[in-house]
């Protein structure tokens, strides 16, 4: 860019210099008057212009048809500031800086904790849990229908409600999956313990924030190993089981349904559906779907949640 002869030129810009960091053109003069001046005396005009004679001490106005001697630019265009970044040349030292438009807030979010027992209404009002955040394991034997039953209660609440389900965690391993159909051993009880670990997790997160949480898993009253003792562990002492059991010839026609990995034989399924028999007498509440549907299911499970959090299950 051209400038007016005689008019100095601004230094190149640098970290904390600038033109809003006191540069004036009187201040870059040589210290010594130029050939042919007098000592002391006013510098002569440029060719070409005419320098009106000013006192000493005062900077000299620089004469011309030039507009941009007045203002003169500098010699290389300042940096754009990088992304995030502000400029020193609009913003004063401490002044607050806005943030830039595509900068998202960070959202704190509470840790997670053990769950603790829903506090029961006053009197003898009936709890509402549909607007009650919750922490809910369905328990029953392959074909109970107690995935489904899951996921339509988390769905159909006022509340945010999450849906986890230990096998679907379970099947979170791709390669080097241990398949209890292949036998029971220490590689797929550590498998499954990891699960159930990771789901207590999620269900903690999401009820410290305010999201009821419901699990399903087929857990046996005869394995203490892999019982209710772990779940209550890793959720907390609030976790409300509930048990889904219907009839044998009903949990059978289920599985017929099925394919994959969640398909077990009819003898595997007689199996399970006997041992489940065990929760009978246990004190927690067991849900016969054998005549229900999925919806039915539902409400019946909200009149059982709402007496255990009342009355809570000893277990």
């Amino acid at each position: 860019m051209q400038h007016a002869v005689g008019s100095p030129l601004p230094p190149p810009h640098q970290p904390g210099h600038g033109p809003a960091a006191g540069w004036s053109p009187a201040a870059h003069h040589p210290s010594g008057p130029p050939p042919g001046a007098a000592p002391g005396g006013p510098p002569p005009p440029a060719p070409g212009f005419a320098g009106a004679p000013h006192p000493p001490g005062t900077a000299p106005h620089p004469q011309g048809p030039a507009p941009h001697a007045h203002a003169p630019a500098p010699q290389h265009a300042a940096p754009a500031p990088q992304h995030g970044a502000t400029s020193q040349h609009t913003h004063a030292p401490g002044a607050p800086v806005p943030p830039t438009p595509d900068t998202t807030g960070h959202i704190q979010l509470p840790p997670g904790g053990p769950v603790a027992m829903p506090s029961p209404p006053p009197g003898t009002a009936r709890a509402d849990t549909g607007a009650t955040t919750l922490a809910v394991l369905l328990i029953g034997p392959a074909g109970a229908g107690k995935t489904s039953v899951a996921k339509y209660w988390a769905e159909h609440r006022r509340v945010p409600t999450a849906h986890i389900s230990l096998d679907d965690v379970r099947e979170w391993v791709r390669s080097g999956f241990a398949d209890p159909q292949s036998g029971w051993n220490d590689h797929s009880e550590a498998q499954y313990r990891l699960a159930r670990r990771t789901c207590g997790f999620a269900a903690r997160n999401f009820l410290a924030n305010g999201i009821s949480c419901i699990l399903d898993d087929a857990v046996f009253p005869d394995r203490p190993v892999v019982g209710l003792g772990g779940w209550k562990r890793h959720v907390g002492p609030g976790l409300l089981p509930v048990v889904l059991l219907p009839g044998l010839e009903i949990v059978l026609e289920r599985n017929a349904e099925r394919s994959g990995n969640r398909r077990l034989t009819d003898e595997e399924v007689a199996r399970i559906h006997g041992r489940m028999a065990g929760w009978y007498g246990s004190g927690l509440p067991i849900i016969d779907n054998s005549q229900l549907d999925v919806p039915a299911t539902a409400q019946v499970l909200d009149d059982v949640l709402a007496r255990s959090i009342a009355s809570p299950p000893q277990w």
